[in-house]
């Protein structure tokens, strides 16, 4: 199947189907691997400095955290599944610590601590 594209990616219209009852988008390749790309580089931001130069410590461990385990993660070639499944906790608590959104307790840290090194051991 050939579809047409348009140069200005701002512009282009997806191409939508439906394909075993679901919704899909029809990507040239070059796209799909760009966009995988730019998603496998996304890192939650570290907050910034207030007027006096000190930043919010809260957010910036949150922050923190967050670059930690995913840059580990994705080191390893690991999933967000995988990752969870290896240390025992449920994969929204892993996403929600790699976007900086959850402060886990020192025990999930712990967890996914021992999961990255065993899963470096045998790597």
């Amino acid at each position: 199947m050939r579809t047409k594209t348009r140069k200005n990616r701002e512009t282009e219209q997806p191409v939508l189907r439906t394909m075993n009852g679901k919704r899909v988008v029809i990507l040239d390749e070059a796209e799909y691997i760009r966009l995988k790309q730019k998603a496998d580089e996304w890192e939650p931001p570290l907050p910034e400095p207030d007027t006096e130069g000190n930043y919010p410590a809260r957010e910036y461990v949150l922050a923190f955290n967050a670059r930690d385990v995913l840059r580990a993660r994705r080191r390893l070639g690991l999933t967000q599944a995988e990752l969870a499944r290896r240390a025992g906790i449920r994969v929204e608590t892993l996403n929600r610590l790699e976007k900086a959104k959850h402060h886990p307790s020192v025990a999930t840290m712990g967890k996914i601590d021992r999961a990255l090194r065993e899963a470096g051991e045998k790597g």
